[in-house]
């Protein structure tokens, strides 16, 4: 659970983090003038793309509650991570890392969605099988064996009829 718990903190702080190593990254092991030109683009979008995905999966209420990831978002975003620390090296694999990395992201983007979506269709389910057992047992609006019962009536069988009667007088002539 220290693990799992760290890693939930870890992912807000990586949105800012990993963007900043691929900066430092380069002063230090870059070497080309055209790859300035390429973090120019690629720091923002890995700073929004990696917010958005630990957004996505800060949003599902069991990691809300617990304040910690699954095992599986440890593996799918720790590996994520992993490959954009090695992107940051620039060495002869650079570009490789890179490619696998932009490839890392569409995969944990896509694996966020799919666990908020999937968490959030068990929840509907549990919910509606607790509607659907309260009903079953017989709920306050309901009577022995489901059937409706009706509220008591307030007047004990009494009619009252009000009946208005007007009187047509002929005019005189």
């Amino acid at each position: 659970m220290l693990i799992r718990r760290g890693f939930y903190r870890w992912q807000f702080a990586a949105a800012i983090v990993l963007p900043v190593w691929l900066l430092i990254g380069y002063a230090i092991f870059g070497s080309s003038g055209w790859g300035v030109v390429g973090l120019m683009f690629v720091t923002p979008i890995a700073f929004v793309t990696l917010g958005v995905v630990a957004l996505l999966v800060a949003a599902r209420p069991d990691v809300r509650r617990d304040t910690a990831v699954a095992w599986s978002d440890v593996a799918v975003l720790g590996a994520w991570h992993l490959l954009i620390v090695a992107a940051g090296f620039y060495g002869p694999t650079g570009i490789t890392f890179a490619v696998l990395a932009m490839v890392g992201a569409i995969a944990a983007f896509w694996y966020a969605i799919w666990r908020l979506l999937r968490d959030g269709a068990r929840r509907v389910r549990a919910t509606m099988d607790e509607y659907e057992r309260l009903v079953a047992e017989g709920s306050p609006a309901q009577g022995v064996g489901g059937e409706a019962r009706r509220a008591p009536s307030d007047d004990a069988g009494e009619v009252i009829v009000i009946r208005e009667e007007r009187r047509w007088e002929e005019p005189r002539s």
